[in-house]
């Protein structure tokens, strides 16, 4: 009786959360080796291959920035033929990617090992109502995986190196990613469904009820070559380029400027593991409230801790302003799937992919912009305080843009009731 129990209970659960789940899988590994564990490799690497932090710096960023570039042509594929073929690639990219990291001796050549993001196109296609927290679950998991992995990564590459501990990442890439990446299912409409598992209108025959949920009108979709002559989607991109320069400069350099700050390295390698449990919980916490407020507002509100976060870091902070600052700055990250949440909200479903692409090809160079330089002024003056400066005031700017987002979303929401 049990399990025919438990049957019948997945049975009800709409499908679009299974494939919320799926996907959540594939991110924990890429979270939790990718994202997180990047850092527990920066000094390991560094020091083998006689690099300076900024050229370190350099090749960890473009390996992050490198979907830039692609990021349109992606966008557009994922919006023709589904997320499918394009996350089984990156999958399989990502495997491949660390295995060669392991046999890397060079600069140059530890500059081709890269890693391909999965996109979030999965939860903005099957959800509208729940979409900040479906977004939310899917962005989740890649702190998820960083708490999980990253301390087992940092294990690893302490008592093995991190070349065996890289070439073990990418066969747990292959070994978990890649089989369910042949799982995932374009759209609710491709299944019979209606995003948040709604139930359609009765019809008067099969036939048709299945062709009204595949054109059930629900928000307004705007292609990306108009969302690009809008002035939100400028703003957009500013705030993006901002925030991600200044996350991906604490996420590149978080156990380095731990250790500056007097932490042995696995000290910090276990509070950057800290820094991705706390992540988890500010993900759900904001993802909950999402769907019920402002959702720019409650991304102004995300910047503004950070920023004052960065201030004990100027000089030398004690403990617990360090914790202080692990804490707040997991707001920036947690926040994220929001602003994803957001531009589904003001462009829809059917061509986010591409839109998600276009931003995309601008914010992303955000991650070269922030940890270069800041690799850079470490090599020449030994001290991360002017780092830490200027990320305070790009979060400023980040917090600013934010706020001017708050009343276009709220008419937005209105006309799309209005609508519904």
């Amino acid at each position: 009786m049990i399990f025919p129990n438990i049957a019948a209970s997945w049975s009800r659960i709409f499908y679009g959360w299974r494939m919320i789940g799926l996907v959540s899988a594939i991110r924990v590994v890429g979270g939790g080796i990718h994202q997180y564990g990047f850092t527990v490799f920066f000094l390991p690497i560094s020091q083998d291959l006689g690099m300076s932090r900024a050229a370190t710096s350099l090749a960890f960023s473009l390996a992050r920035a490198q979907g830039a570039i692609e990021a349109p042509l992606v966008g557009y594929l994922i919006d023709r033929f589904g997320p499918r073929p394009i996350i089984v690639t990156a999958a399989f990219l990502a495997g491949a990617g660390y295995i060669l990291l392991s046999w890397v001796e060079s600069y140059a050549s530890f500059l081709i090992a890269g890693f391909v993001h999965s996109p979030m196109v999965i939860a903005n296609s099957w959800f509208i109502r729940q979409r900040a927290r479906a977004m939310t679950v899917v962005s989740a998991a890649v702190p998820v995986g960083g708490a999980i992995l990253s301390p087992l990564l940092a294990v690893g590459v302490q008592s093995l190196g991190w070349r065996w501990a890289a070439f073990f990442s990418g066969c747990l890439f292959l070994a978990v990613c890649l089989p369910l990446s042949f799982q995932v299912r374009r759209s609710p409409e491709s299944m019979g469904f209606l995003p948040d598992g709604e139930a359609p209108q009765a019809r008067d025959s099969d036939a048709h009820s299945m062709n009204n949920i595949a054109s059930e009108p629900r928000e307004r979709d705007l292609p990306a070559a108009q969302a690009m002559k809008t002035a939100i989607f400028w703003l957009l991109v500013v705030s993006m380029t901002a925030r991600v320069a200044a996350y991906s400069t604490v996420s590149v350099h978080f156990v380095p400027v731990m250790v500056w700050q007097g932490l042995a390295q696995e000290e910090a390698a276990f509070m950057l593991g800290a820094f991705a449990f706390i992540n988890l919980a500010a993900h759900f916490v904001l993802g909950w409230i999402a769907d019920r407020v402002n959702k720019p507002g409650l991304m102004t509100l995300c910047h503004i801790a950070p920023a004052l976060a960065v201030f004990p870091l100027v000089a030398a902070a004690a403990r617990w302003q360090l914790w202080l600052f692990t804490i707040c700055y997991t707001l920036l990250d947690a926040s994220f799937p929001i602003v994803w949440a957001t531009v589904g909200d003001f462009y829809g479903r059917k061509y986010f992919a591409t839109i998600r692409g276009m931003l995309s090809f601008f914010y992303m160079w955000g991650s070269v912009a922030g940890p270069v330089p800041a690799g850079a002024m470490y090599d020449r003056s030994q001290s991360y305080r002017g780092v830490m400066w200027i990320r305070f005031f790009t979060l400023a700017l980040a917090t600013l843009l934010n706020a001017l987002l708050i009343k276009p979303w709220r008419r937005c929401a209105t006309a799309a009731q209005l609508n519904n």
